[in-house]
């Protein structure tokens, strides 16, 4: 279990560099002119987790199964492609169904790498991509009413419960605003959801930096901070995760980022950033087989958790066997865990803490 995002941003801004170095691929060709990407591109990559193979080591575990990412890379976008400009919005079909949007900004320098307008401008280069995304939304919205107006009219309750829905969030992309801003009662979300619209995504901007600028950025980053009103800002350069991507071992990767002055990778910094934006956690389920890692949304139930793994444990969910991951390690293992009181039995109301390694008792 993981989540999903979607890569956007406009032609040669590191996008195609940035998903080959992230999946440790050349599925998507990285060349210097617009849309090389020709389809849409999906790579899996492993979320780094130490606690997991802390975890694994102890029990001695066979598997190791992390949470994955999957990251989905499409053409770039350029201005007038919700009219057909460019290859068009035929691409953003992609992103619709992920979790978060990627937002890639050239934040650096190079003459040899063209800039689809001439000149490196990045807050320019925002304003064009969510313009495009929202025209996008406003086209999807738009072509719902028709049918949805007619079983309204009929007496259909939720054809007028999603018309109402509609209508809201297509006052507020005519105004230029994100769907997202759209005024909606609580139990409207679901109906928001099921529409699928790309602003209503939470969106980070990663700003691709050339390596020189990878600690401090530079004033392209600053603007980019300044612009993004809370929304995380990442700072990465393409060119150094594609070094880092084609080096051998864990060792070799972190001597290298220690020789520029980085304690991480720019994936573990845009995951980070990932999880904090979704509002997602860890929890563990850990034994001589295999440890695997579960992701689920910060404030979920121990029954809903166990819902991840398989639906009879939280149909038949009794309750759950619970030790944080430290106080597993510090234990070294369950059965010690056991003995000084650790091991906690908690029920259906409990809420499930980031790092818990949890067994389930269910009973269908």
């Amino acid at each position: 279990m993981g989540f999903n995002c979607g890569i956007v941003g406009l032609p040669n801004v590191g996008k195609s560099t940035l998903f080959n170095a992230l999946t440790s691929t050349a599925s998507a060709e990285a060349a210097n002119y617009p849309f090389c990407t020709i389809d849409p591109n999906i790579g899996r990559v492993s979320v780094p987790d130490f606690r997991l193979s802390e975890l694994a080591l102890i029990a001695e575990s066979k598997v190791i199964f992390p949470a994955q990412l999957e990251v989905v890379d499409i053409a770039g976008i350029v201005k007038g492609a919700s009219s057909g400009e460019g290859l068009g919005n035929k691409f953003l079909s992609n992103i619709r169904e992920t979790d978060a949007i990627i937002h890639v900004v050239r934040c650096f320098d190079n003459e040899d790498v063209t800039h689809v307008s001439g000149n490196i401008d990045p807050i320019s280069d925002i304003d064009i991509i969510e313009t495009e995304l929202l025209l996008a939304d406003l086209e999807s919205v738009e072509k719902r009413f028709s049918g949805l107006e007619k079983k309204a009219r009929s007496g259909d309750k939720q054809s007028k419960e999603t018309l109402e829905v509609l209508l809201a969030v297509h006052d507020v992309l005519k105004d230029g605003r994100p769907a997202i801003d759209a005024v909606i009662q609580d139990n409207q979300k679901k109906i928001l959801r099921q529409l699928q619209l790309i602003t209503t995504k939470p969106m980070m901007f990663v700003c691709n930096v050339s390596e020189n600028d990878i600690i401090s950025g530079n004033e392209y980053t600053k603007k980019v901070t300044d612009h993004a009103n809370r929304r995380p800002v990442v700072l990465i350069s393409a060119v150094i995760e594609s070094e880092i991507a084609v080096l051998d071992s864990e060792t070799e990767k972190m001597e290298f980022l220690r020789s520029i002055g980085l304690d991480s990778t720019g994936l573990s910094r845009i995951i980070r950033s990932g999880y904090d934006l979704l509002g997602l956690i860890t929890y563990f389920t850990v034994g001589p087989n295999e440890a695997r890692a579960w992701t689920i949304s910060d404030g979920t139930k121990a029954p809903e958790a166990a819902g991840i793994i398989h639906t009879d444990f939280e149909r038949g969910f009794i309750c759950a066997e619970t030790i944080s991951w430290l106080n597993y390690v510090e234990c070294g293992g369950e059965q010690k865990a056991k003995q000084t009181g650790k091991l906690r039995l908690e029920g259906k109301e409990y809420v499930v803490q980031d790092g818990d390694v949890m067994n389930f008792r269910f009973n269908v």
